[in-house]
């Protein structure tokens, strides 16, 4: 059995890949500032063992390592709102950035033999001027969320060739689950909606709607997470589905899944609208799937259902759909 050590345990990969690994019956420890000990608690036993630590203290982070002496690293650590970004552009550099150098540098002197995994985003390519976008997808990104992990990419390219350390970049493009916070669209429109069934609301403001993601499922993304430390070379990695779908058909079939007409509900605000992109944010995954014989699989369709039919849920509402929650469960 291996030991684990991941950061951004509290996040949605973060907990996916240490409820998975628990399973399996690995020794898992989360990183944990001292802040946030006992919020992810709630009514269940945690799947790791919290250890405190903190991405800005690279006293904190060898001391860490030289205690837990891990055989892999999952790196989930970061600031990763990105209107959070602009207001706190140098304490997201400091985590989503710099952070990433005083892991890499612990893991160096305390356990150079471990296999590391650095969580990257499409945000990399912000001003990509192709889709879909791959590993050799010029990284131009547009925000400080952006260069932060752009400068992390790097980081983790650099001390894999200069010190020959396993580390591995895996460009995550969107993804959703359960566990994610409403402060971002997917989620924000699916508790809006059962909000609106449950009478609790009428209206939703979004900013712009043909705005195209690359939408995924976390649990499925942080199973290959686990997989590309475990089966493949340390390498870079682009994780994502290769569909691209606009926030208009987001609120369409969301509102349409309850029977509901989307345009009496959802009203643009102005203030919401970021600057598009130049190009649709679309991942291709075929190096991962080379690697690996399998790449992401749930589309989203499946990954609307599961988060509605659980946001329904909460309040109390009938589902009146099929939840393929069940038969996507991934371990």
């Amino acid at each position: 059995m291996a030991t684990i050590l991941v950061t951004g345990v509290t996040g949605q990969l973060g907990h996916f890949v240490a409820e998975f690994l628990s399973a399996r019956n690995h020794t898992v420890w989360g990183l944990v500032r001292q802040s946030t000990i006992g919020r992810d608690v709630g009514n269940r036993a945690l799947p790791y063992q919290p250890i405190t630590g903190d991405l800005l203290d690279e006293y904190s982070l060898l001391s860490t390592l030289e205690q837990v002496r891990p055989d892999r690293i999952f790196n989930f650590g970061a600031q990763s709102f990105i209107p959070a970004s602009w207001s706190q552009p140098i304490l997201t550099a400091q985590y989503t950035g710099l952070g990433v150098v005083r892991l890499l540098e612990a893991m160096r002197r305390a356990a150079p033999h471990c296999r590391f995994l650095q969580a990257g985003s499409s945000e990399l390519f912000a001003r990509a001027e192709r889709s879909p976008q791959d590993e050799n997808t010029p990284i131009k990104p547009m925000n400080p969320y952006g260069i932060a992990k752009a400068f992390a990419f790097h980081t983790v390219r650099a001390y894999r060739e200069q010190y020959a350390l396993r580390a591995t970049n895996a460009i995550f493009f969107t993804n959703e689950s359960r566990r994610r916070s409403p402060e971002f669209v997917f989620r924000k429109v699916t508790r809006a909606v059962a909000e609106i069934v449950a009478g609790r609301r009428e209206m939703l403001s979004l900013g712009n709607l043909e705005t195209v993601r690359d939408w995924g499922y976390a649990p499925e993304y942080a199973a290959l997470s686990i997989a590309m430390l475990d089966d493949a070379p340390a390498d870079d990695f682009v994780v994502a589905t290769g569909e691209g779908h606009t926030v208009r058909e987001l609120v369409t079939q969301a509102f349409g899944l309850v029977g509901l007409d989307w345009q009496k509900h959802v009203q643009v605000d102005e203030t919401l609208v970021r600057r598009s992109e130049v190009v649709p944010l679309i991942g291709d995954s075929r190096k991962l799937s080379r690697a690996l014989g399998t790449a992401p699989r749930v589309r989203f369709q499946d990954v609307l259902k599961i988060l509605l039919a659980h946001d329904l849920r909460l309040l109390g509402c009938e589902v009146p759909f099929d939840d393929p929650e069940s038969r996507l469960a991934l371990t």
